[in-house]
């Protein structure tokens, strides 16, 4: 029996090399072993080659809305699931009608942490399946004993919120034992002035800029903690990273992190509020049973992230897509 034709939507390709384009990748190679799987960034339903096609996974309401509503046109909501983004669930889909429209018309929705499905209109939310991105798992790495080194991770853009990390490294501007570095490249000219200037300023503050990722990585591993201080979240994938490399993670209380991390996680602080992270950090550098606390709370998050568990759940979807 000849395997179904699936197509993969998203908003950008390989020479993009982008978070959109790597899952896409991913699942076409966790697809691939029950069908044939393409990548495209539009689909009219005019060509030879879309109308092979018997399933549509779109990534992204918004940024995908014409191919979603061109699939609808031609098979109504029949094998369409649409993926959503933290931009999606927190941001267009209040106000963008493309990206509400979108949501009407696919037959799932899939979000990327268990939070994801309260962000959906009610009457929606029974579409929804949750499906955690994953990530390797690696060893963590030996740690200084005698200083505690915090990481962020992240492009320099507001919605991450670097300035909660500048406010906390001011505030720890004369502890020379708790150390944070930054790994991001500066999109934001205004966030990279203020990244110099917090260098500048902080002994303790270290902007690294971008970084490959297998250097990033392995920052993670040797970091105390990982502290993500985003406003808005769909699922990071650094979180992932930082749990799957034994190293907790100090992060935002938003429904993108609880999401990830569960509800009864210990490492939360208020979105922008630098004095309850410094607090956090304060009680990792000075109590080792805490530290350890967190760590074992990430471990136990850890088998969620697992790509047999993301590949289980992506054909278990597909497989439902394409039932008559």
């Amino acid at each position: 029996m000849p395997l179904p034709n699936i197509v993969i939507i998203s908003p950008a390709l390989r020479e993009a090399n982008n978070g959109n384009w790597q899952t896409a990748a991913r699942w076409q190679k966790m697809l691939s072993p029950i069908a044939k799987v393409r990548i495209a960034k539009e689909w009219t339903g005019n060509s030879a080659e879309d109308a092979q096609d018997t399933a549509m996974f779109a990534l992204h309401a918004r940024r995908s809305a014409s191919a979603i509503a061109a699939w609808h046109a031609k098979h109504g909501a029949q094998g369409l699931a649409v993926a959503l983004t933290g931009t999606d669930l927190y941001r267009d889909i209040q106000t963008d009608k493309s990206a509400q429209q979108s949501l009407e018309y696919a037959q799932k929705l899939i979000v990327l942490q268990e939070l994801g499905a309260a962000a959906l209109p009610a009457h929606l939310r029974h579409k929804a399946d949750v499906i955690f991105q994953s990530t390797s798992s690696l060893d963590a790495l030996k740690k200084d004993e005698t200083t505690l080194r915090a990481l962020m991770v992240g492009h320099l853009r507001d919605e991450k919120s670097p300035a909660t990390y500048f406010g906390a490294a001011a505030l720890l501007s004369d502890n020379n034992e708790v150390f944070l570095d930054h790994i991001g490249e500066g999109l934001d000219p205004l966030l990279a002035d203020a990244a110099r200037k917090a260098q500048a300023k902080n002994p303790n503050y270290h902007w690294l800029g971008g970084l490959p990722h297998t250097q990033t990585r392995s920052h993670i591993q040797r970091a105390h903690v990982l502290v993500h201080a985003s406003e808005m979240e769909g699922g990071a994938h650094v979180i992932m990273e930082a749990v799957c490399s034994g190293t907790p993670v100090l992060a935002s209380r938003i429904d993108g992190n609880v999401g990830m991390l569960g509800a009864n996680y210990d490492g939360y602080f208020d979105f922008g509020q630098a004095d309850q992270l410094i607090a956090l950090l304060r009680r990792c550098q000075n109590e080792p049973q805490f530290l350890q606390h967190l760590t074992a709370q990430c471990a136990a998050r850890a088998p969620l992230f697992h790509p047999q568990a993301e590949q289980a759940s992506l054909q278990k979807l597909l497989l439902h897509l394409l039932k008559k």
